[in-house]
């Protein structure tokens, strides 16, 4: 199994599937997120294969993209075995697929610091600046407004709730993003994630005051 050679593969395969996505789960998002996960991974003594490799499929199997996330963990499963990744690597990669995501507060702690390494580098590329930016363009994606201030943000929700019911790109800070930096899982990722929170905070502030008229002096 040449681990190179498998990473440049699901590189190419995720690029031909999310290439012109438009809702900020694109080839970039996916190429930032294997990134950090690489990086954190070295930092917190975790492998650093499986966390590349899951990092480069994670949104193969994301519910936001396809019918079902069973169709999409069968899928990255089949492509692993096709790649002749050994049975004890595919396992744990569609382990850490299957457990990562957010599902509005819902879903276990992961339980390997792989998953925590992986889980990490999704939800750093979450927030701050670019978090901000994939947050409109999501909304954006899916005919979500802007912003209403007649429309509060949803405080306890279902998994089924939190996926399918409308929302604002504004709210969608209160909901998830600004709980992320409390559920990071690594020293390193608490460390980014406070910075990145911050100016979350920040751009919040700022846009109320412009939302108000009130930065017109």
């Amino acid at each position: 199994m040449n681990k190179q050679n498998i990473l440049n593969e699901a590189a190419r395969f995720v690029k031909q599937m999310l290439g012109n996505d438009a809702s900020g789960h694109d080839w970039r998002h996916i190429e930032r997120v294997a990134r950090t996960a690489h990086m954190l991974a070295r930092k917190e003594g975790a492998d650093e294969f499986i966390c590349q490799l899951a990092a480069l499929l994670h949104d193969v199997a994301d519910e936001k993209l396809r019918s079902s996330e069973e169709e999409g963990l069968a899928e990255v499963s089949a492509w692993l075995c096709a790649h002749g990744v050994e049975e004890s690597v595919r396992e744990h990669v569609v382990q850490i697929i299957a457990t990562m995501s957010y599902k509005g507060g819902h879903n276990k702690p992961v339980t390997t610091v792989e998953a925590q390494v992986v889980q990490d580098a999704d939800r750093l590329d979450a927030i701050g600046a670019i978090g901000v930016a994939r947050t409109f363009a999501y909304a954006g994606a899916k005919g979500h407004l802007m912003y209403d201030p007649d429309s509060p943000f949803r405080q306890h929700m279902s998994h089924e709730e939190y996926r399918s019911g409308r929302s604002t790109a504004v709210n969608h800070f209160y909901e998830k993003l600004l709980k992320l930096r409390d559920l990071m899982n690594t020293e390193t990722g608490r460390r980014i994630a406070n910075r990145r929170h911050r100016f979350m905070e920040r751009f919040l502030d700022q846009f109320y005051l412009e939302w108000d008229g009130r930065d017109m002096d």
